[in-house]
């Protein structure tokens, strides 16, 4: 049996469908009720009571373990989940990480990230641990925008990184949790091009088929629309990787292709197979 966390968001439904598809038994978490492929359990469970999740590690041999918001904030204990694995049972974590554990370590959220990190290597169990740059996914925030006024407002219109489709981190997630190779592993993860927000909404557009207008907001106003969904150290961490990201958070990493024996997708690639949440 594994388990995936963060089952119905745009990393854990991909991992489900593929592991399910290899014919693995899944149980798939998620804090809410929801839709599962045929054959998966779905477990409703709240990381921030690690106790929840019990029933699904249970007989369970790995975990795909990722944060939600919560987690990520001061008093949170992720590493309990660890501990709770381990307890139940549990042979081998696949964490979801973050490429500013070593591109940017001193901010507060990246420091309790690296400690995480520290606690599954030092936990007995089998793991592998995953770095993954901005998300494609993270385009949705402007679905709605586009639906009703073919516009995209965003901060740094003109400023790139390499986004990594979530289906690709999908993949080297469920590469890591089913081959033993890639035990002890640390991928980055990141896209095989540079795009600015700009080249993203011409991406979208093309796939439309129709003109979307781009918008160029402020650091402040688009802090402020972040921090309705995340916390807002999280959201201010986020706008400093944008705004000006480091030489490190511009490079291509060869770990998704290393992994997977293919390129990452390209932006365009998740523009087209999620256009329908833009129309």
């Amino acid at each position: 049996m594994i388990v995936v966390t963060g089952a119905t968001g745009n990393v854990g439904r991909p991992l489900t469908r593929a592991l399910a598809e290899a014919g693995r038994q899944v149980t798939a978490v998620s804090r809410h009720a929801a839709a599962v492929p045929d054959g998966v359990r779905h477990l409703a469970a709240d990381l921030t009571e690690p106790a929840s999740l019990e029933p699904a590690l249970t007989g369970a041999k790995a975990l795909f373990l990722l944060l939600s918001g919560d987690l990520h904030a001061p008093g949170a204990g992720p590493a309990d989940i660890i501990g709770a694995a381990a307890a139940n049972g549990v042979r081998r974590v696949v964490l979801l990480s973050t490429q500013g554990v070593a591109t940017r370590p001193f901010g507060a959220t990246r420091i309790a990230m690296r400690a995480l990190e520290n606690v599954l290597r030092e936990s007995g169990l089998e793991w592998a641990i995953l770095r993954p740059g901005g998300f494609a996914s993270n385009a949705l925030w402007w679905a709605e925008s586009v639906r009703a006024q073919r516009v995209v407002a965003a901060p740094f219109g003109d400023v790139g990184v390499p986004v990594i489709d979530p289906a690709d981190i999908a993949e080297v997630a469920a590469a890591c949790l089913l081959d033993d190779r890639h035990t002890g592993g640390v991928y980055e993860l990141t896209g095989p091009e540079v795009i600015t927000p700009r080249g993203q909404v011409a991406a979208i557009a093309a796939a439309l088929g129709s003109p979307v207008r781009f918008h160029d907001l402020t650091r402040d106003e688009a802090k402020t629309a972040m921090s309705r969904s995340m916390p807002a150290e999280l959201a201010e961490d986020t706008l400093t990787i944008l705004g000006s990201p480091n030489p490190a958070e511009l490079r291509i990493s060869p770990d998704v292709e290393r992994v997977l024996g293919r390129a990452p997708r390209p932006f365009a690639d998740w523009a087209a197979r999620n256009i329908a949440a833009f129309r």
